[in-house]
């Protein structure tokens, strides 16, 4: 079962004794669980029906106790369960003794009032583990991992409708590329765009360019963007405002370096015909990043690409033991790709 189909049942009154939910996007897993509070249990019975453990302080036959327990004064109760490492691959903390024969014996007959949500904020489950293959059989599994490209975009757009606007053509693009793809940071930009563009509105891109503040990270990405299309004064002015916020010199050209051997990489997979999910599984990184590493590596030859990182190694080295100017060195080196 997906995400949606997990959703939809739910908004139907449908709902399972125990729920897995594990991954890295931390923004979905919360809607969920928030959909979940909303749709099976009444406002004002909230404060008695919504406990929450954390098995890193609670050991886990206290979360089959509490969930065998009667509920009092509500049908129903929601236990969530955070820091669910027993789940995963890896030692787990000595300060707490899990018993999980517990939860084996429980989940062949769980309580009818209770729900068990586990959060797992880890991108596998240890697939090897009994427990794991027991909530799969007796609950409803549910990953959360990264939106791809496409889903990204799809999602920014949706967002943007709920809040009463529309994207002019490409601002969504500058959004994702200026704020980045955390989920929780693209919402909070998206509900002031929409703010400033007002009930209806469209959010032009030199709006999204003045109100939507870059990271370093980003304005490494976007000056790596203008390299790739020789754009260098473009790119010299993110370097020179980058020096304005005091950022140190070696490490912008660590983050340019880091950038040019993710294209590098991108463009080795693809050229074996890996797909963008499983690139971005190989380097862990969000597949929007490796959706634009790979429109700029079509931009580069392979062997341009290490030369250019040859050049940074060097450049690096000089800068570190002092034989250039390290912002002058960096300078030169960004004039040097245009040539």
């Amino acid at each position: 079962m997906d995400v949606k189909t997990a959703a939809k049942t739910i908004r139907q009154g449908e709902v399972s004794p125990i729920y897995l939910l594990y991954g890295t996007e931390k923004y979905q897993m919360k809607e969920f669980t928030s959909l979940m509070e909303e749709h099976l249990i009444k406002k004002e019975d909230r404060d008695f029906a919504i406990v929450n453990y954390d098995l890193s302080e609670v050991p886990i036959q206290a979360i089959v106790e509490e969930a065998e327990t009667v509920p009092f004064m509500v049908e129903r109760k929601l236990i969530f369960v955070r820091d669910a490492s027993v789940f995963t691959a890896g030692k787990e903390s000595g300060k707490i003794e899990h018993r999980i024969e517990s939860l084996l014996e429980y989940v062949k007959n769980p309580a009818e009032y209770s729900v068990i949500i586990f959060v797992v904020q880890h991108d596998k489950l240890d697939e090897r583990k009994k427990v794991v293959k027991a909530i799969k059989g007796a609950g409803v599994v549910l990953s959360f991992a990264p939106l791809g490209g496409e889903e990204l975009l799809r999602w920014v757009d949706k967002e943007a409708k709920l809040n009463g606007c529309i994207w002019a053509p490409g601002a969504a693009d500058i959004l994702i590329r200026n704020a980045g793809t955390l989920l929780q940071t693209l919402s909070a930009e998206i509900n002031k765009l929409c703010l400033y563009a007002g009930d209806g509105g469209t959010i032009e891109c030199d709006t999204v360019e003045q109100l939507v503040a870059r990271t370093t990270e980003q304005n490494i990405f976007v000056l790596v963007e203008d390299i790739a299309n020789l754009r260098i004064d473009k790119a010299l002015g993110i370097y020179y405002d980058l020096l304005k916020q005091r950022e140190e010199p070696i490490k912008i050209a660590a983050l340019i370096a880091r950038q040019f051997r993710i294209i590098m990489q991108v463009k080795d997979l693809a050229a074996q015909s890996y797909s963008q999910q499983q690139i971005a599984s190989q380097l862990s990184l969000h597949p929007y990043a490796v959706k634009i590493a790979g429109e700029q590596a079509r931009k580069f030859q392979a062997g341009d690409l290490r030369d250019i990182l040859s050049r940074m190694a060097d450049l690096d080295y000089q800068m570190k033991t002092g034989r250039i100017d390290k912002v002058l060195g960096l300078e030169l080196f960004l004039l040097r790709l245009a040539a």
